[in-house]
């Protein structure tokens, strides 16, 4: 499927004819309307479910993300799949110096093309939204955005948590397993709210 120029999918959709301010290593944050998206919410007690780090490509925001594969998305897309067209932004504090920032999307594109973790593991076989952004910034720059967890700190045994998770792996829960939610992230005090 062809992408719209950015400026044609604005004018589109009017809820994103004003984007935000957007820098290369900015983080964005939405709820995704993904059929895990509550799940996770729940589980994890945010709003916010998906996530991914900006980089600007011929003068044009793109959202780096992890969906079905590791890949750009433009930004006003990336927003409209989000619940009302609603994202939430978010900074380093100190900001990326250029160097940095090239670092930061040399890492990262390391992951292009690697396929969605459905099961949330801590490998580099496969990845998930916030895997990739702490990843990212970890291994460019030494810099952890949030604590990483083990499964098992999160809500399980809500309902809709306990079934997502026996519909990914059955009885044998990886409870030690680490990962990192989006809102471990977006509640770092390492990060400035941008919008």
């Amino acid at each position: 499927m062809r992408c719209l120029p950015l400026f044609l999918f604005a004018l589109a959709a009017p809820a994103f004819a004003v984007l935000p301010d957007v820098q290369d290593g900015d983080l964005v944050f939405h709820t995704s309307r993904s059929t895990q998206s509550l799940a996770v919410q729940r589980g994890t007690g945010s709003k916010y479910s998906h996530m991914g780090m900006v980089f600007l490509k011929h003068g044009q925001p793109y959202v780096l993300e992890a969906v079905s594969t590791v890949r750009y998305t433009p930004l006003a897309q990336w927003a409209a799949r989000g619940s009302n067209g609603h994202l939430e932004v978010k900074r380093l504090a100190d900001g990326l110096s250029p160097a940095q920032a090239t670092r930061l999307r040399t890492e990262a594109e390391r992951y292009l093309g690697k396929p969605y973790d459905l099961t949330f593991e801590w490998s580099d076989q496969r990845i998930y939204c916030s895997e990739l952004v702490w990843k990212s910034y970890e291994r460019a720059l030494g810099i952890r955005i949030g604590e990483t967890q083990r499964l098992r700190d999160f809500r399980l045994d809500d309902p809709v948590v306990a079934a997502k998770l026996r519909e990914r792996y059955g009885q044998a829960m990886p409870l030690d397993e680490t990962v990192i939610s989006p809102v471990a992230m977006f509640e770092s005090g390492k990060l400035r709210s941008v919008r």
